[in-house]
C-alpha cells in the first residue's frame, strides 16, 4: 500500500465515524488492514504531512484528522 492510498483509506474511515475524533494508533493500522508495526512508517507520515494530529495526555496517546473535534476548538483560542 502506498502513502496517497493509506491517506485516502484513513482520511474515509474517519470522516465516517460520527461523535469520536481521536483514535488509538491500533485503530488506524486495523482501518489499513495492516499490523500496528508496518502502518507506523504511513501513520507517521500523515502527521508530517498535517493530515493527521497527534494528541497525548502523558499516558495515552491518540490521533485524529487534523482541525477537527474539541481539542481544535481549544487550540485555535491562543
Amino acid at each position: 500500500m502506498d502513502q496517497a492510498e493509506a491517506t485516502e483509506k484513513i482520511v474515509e474511515a474517519l470522516q465516517k465515524k460520527k461523535g469520536k475524533t481521536k483514535f488509538y494508533y491500533n485503530d488506524l493500522a486495523k482501518i489499513l488492514g495492516m499490523k500496528p508495526r508496518l502502518a507506523k512508517k504511513l501513520i507517521n507520515q500523515m502527521v508530517v504531512e498535517e493530515v493527521l494530529e497527534y494528541w497525548s495526555s502523558g499516558s495515552t496517546s491518540l490521533y485524529g484528522l487534523k482541525g477537527v473535534g474539541k481539542q481544535a476548538a481549544a487550540d485555535g483560542e491562543d
